[in-house]
């Protein structure tokens, strides 16, 4: 498990490009047969991968959280972006297709995670963060996700939008998740940008085609800053920050929040030529 500290609004505009990547960037999300941990100070946030392949995973607890199972004080949420996976949690059985979602609450102990296909095995993508309350554990499809279509091909941004974790879906404490698929010839997401000071964010890019990748943009809206992103890697987002995007090919990824509310409307809209 990486621990990793918050960095203030100063301390990133002075940033090169690795000391970005080192603090913002999580660059390997899937290891074969391991779960692989970022720990994030920005609400004690965690996002990670497991990528069961010939074995099974299991969620064991670490000394960072002075817990006696992980989900003893936390809540997670599980979204699939590669072949048919299972997840055993408490006994009863998961089945996760592709854009599956799962949400494990407060209290779940025994969580085990599995691929039906070694040549093709499920990539879980999870984030975690501090639960208060208990809500049941639940599956959504990418059907049930309520798919909204946005954009327009005249801005390359025509997407659509699938909300598994919040108000309107699956209840969580804090959580809140969901994913993007940007239709063929569109390349930007989140544009016009924004902030929400509320609440970090967390992006895992997936579906990215080989040789291509996505130029991610955060920083104060007036100090921006870029990453390169490749295929399943994630960035961490800071509440101040804002969080778009453009690739060199289409790509999908999903995102994920946790701070103070669940309202996927909370945001603070940043007209482009505010941008600088």
């Amino acid at each position: 498990m990486q621990i990793r500290h918050e960095s203030s609004r100063k301390e990133t505009a002075q940033m090169n490009t690795e000391e970005l990547r080192e603090n913002f960037l999580i660059e390997t999300l899937f290891t074969p047969n391991q779960i692989e941990w970022v720990y994030s100070h920005y609400d004690r946030v965690l996002t990670g991968g497991a990528m069961p392949l010939e074995r099974t995973i299991t969620l064991e607890t670490h000394d960072a959280l002075k817990a006696a199972y992980f989900l003893d004080r936390r809540e997670l949420g599980i979204i699939n972006v590669g072949g048919k996976g299972r997840i055993m949690a408490d006994g009863v059985m998961f089945e996760l297709d592709k854009l599956g979602c799962l949400y494990l609450g407060k209290g779940t102990q025994n969580v085990i995670f599995s691929s039906q296909n070694v040549e093709n095995p499920a990539r879980f993508f999870l984030l975690s963060s501090p639960a208060h309350h208990t809500y049941p554990n639940r599956a959504f499809t990418k059907e049930e996700a309520s798919p909204v279509n946005l954009g327009a091909v005249e801005t390359a941004n025509q997407r659509t939008i699938y909300k598994y974790i919040h108000e309107g879906g699956i209840q969580s404490c804090q959580l809140v998740m969901g994913l993007t698929v940007l239709q063929t010839g569109s390349v930007w997401n989140t544009m016009p940008a924004h902030t929400h000071d509320r609440r970090m964010e967390a992006y895992c890019y997936f579906d990215v085609p080989e040789n291509h990748g996505v130029l991610h943009l955060m920083g104060e809206p007036t100090q921006t800053r870029h990453l390169w992103v490749a295929n399943h890697q994630a960035i961490l987002s800071p509440p101040w920050s804002i969080h778009s995007g453009c690739g060199t090919s289409s790509y999908s990824f999903i995102w994920g929040m946790a701070g103070e509310n669940k309202d996927f409307t909370d945001m603070d809209l940043l007209p482009i030529p505010a941008l600088r």
